[in-house]
């Protein structure tokens, strides 16, 4: 766990603080084991997130199929007055998942916040989002912490502030947790953002089927290109040598659990050797090297993306220790953003 402070560019410019929380490779070789093993193969969800899968997200949202963005934006324009009336003058902007997007942007402008506190777990996507906020708000205070926020989180001790704080979690992102895993996370979000804390998120809403399978399969094959990153990115990490070019993107509504869920389809049968190749220290250890066999046709689950009723998500934050204080949507009920209190 590192603190690191940048250089100051210019009298006008305010410091950029970085904490630094970022998983190790061993960590990552034991989650990728632990999924692999499973009858199911999976691959944790979070490791789609380098700079590449970042910015394959980011243009994932300007997809035409891909509404949730263009729907949440226009609800941020609508209410961002409203919700810089609900917060305090002095409030601390937590975003779980940073980016340079116009949703933030819409946020800052709208409340002004005394910091802002963007949270990743992509290192080198989260430092170029923060200074490029700064160069366009010379005024903002700025505390990007590299972590894997979907694990409880252990924030520096000058983070640890009287200052109402505001959390954001835009894009529907909590779908890609499991109900009981996303009122576990809320339950730690609660906790970090304080008694007189607040949260504005995003959910994606229950609609029809092929709505919801056009926006993961994209005529572009960019949400594609973000499965197979998932692949890159471990083996970036791990030195290990899966080849996408063996698999095949598939995204489908499982009407059943409602949700979409991705999968890498096997297209051969073939043997994936995970080892911590970039580890010297494990190299060469039998416990750090596994054959995973797949059969042609067997799927790695790589993403979840659960859809609610206003109702359920509803249910799921009160549980979590939250209050509903507002919801907006759409004309069409597509998406919906919740502002709520911590109780």
């Amino acid at each position: 766990m590192n603190f690191h402070q940048s250089k100051q560019h210019s009298s006008s410019r305010r410091d950029l603080r970085f904490f630094d929380d970022q998983p190790v490779a061993e960590d990552i070789f034991t989650e990728v084991i632990a999924g692999l093993s499973q009858p199911q193969k999976i691959l944790p969800a979070k490791y789609f997130y380098d700079e590449q899968g970042s910015k394959l997200f980011e243009a994932i949202t300007q997809l035409p199929e891909y509404y949730p963005t263009r729907v949440e934006i226009n609800l941020l324009r609508q209410h961002r007055e409203t919700i810089a009336k609900l917060v305090k003058e002095d409030v601390w902007l937590l975003e779980y998942g940073s980016g340079a997007s116009m949703k933030i942007r819409l946020l800052l402008q709208a409340i002004r916040p005394n910091c802002y506190v963007p949270m990743d777990i992509s290192k080198d996507f989260l430092l170029a989002s923060a200074e490029s906020l700064m160069e366009d708000y010379p005024w903002l205070n700025v505390y990007a912490a590299c972590v894997d926020y979907s694990q409880p989180i252990r924030l520096p001790a000058d983070m640890i502030t009287s200052a109402q704080k505001l959390g954001f979690f835009p894009g529907s992102s909590i779908g890609n947790f499991s109900p009981h895993e996303a009122q576990i996370f809320l339950q730690g979000v609660r906790q970090t953002l304080g008694r007189d804390g607040a949260m504005l998120i995003g959910i994606d809403l229950q609609k029809e089927k092929s709505i919801l399978e056009a926006a993961y399969n994209d005529c572009q094959g960019v949400t594609a290109a973000f499965n197979y990153n998932i692949l890159h990115h471990i083996n970036s990490v791990l030195g290990t040598k899966f080849n996408p070019e063996y698999f095949q993107h598939k995204a489908i509504y499982n009407e059943r659990k409602s949700r979409i869920e991705m999968h890498l389809i096997s297209t051969m049968d073939q043997i994936m050797n995970v080892s911590d190749n970039n580890n010297s220290d494990v190299n060469n250890s039998a416990e750090k090297s596994k054959n995973i066999i797949l059969k042609a046709g067997e799927s790695i689950h790589t993403e979840n993306s659960y859809k609610y009723s206003k109702q359920d998500f509803s249910d799921l934050v009160e549980a979590a220790g939250f209050e509903v204080r507002e919801c907006w949507s759409d004309d069409k009920n597509y998406f919906a953003m919740f502002y709520l209190h911590c109780c």
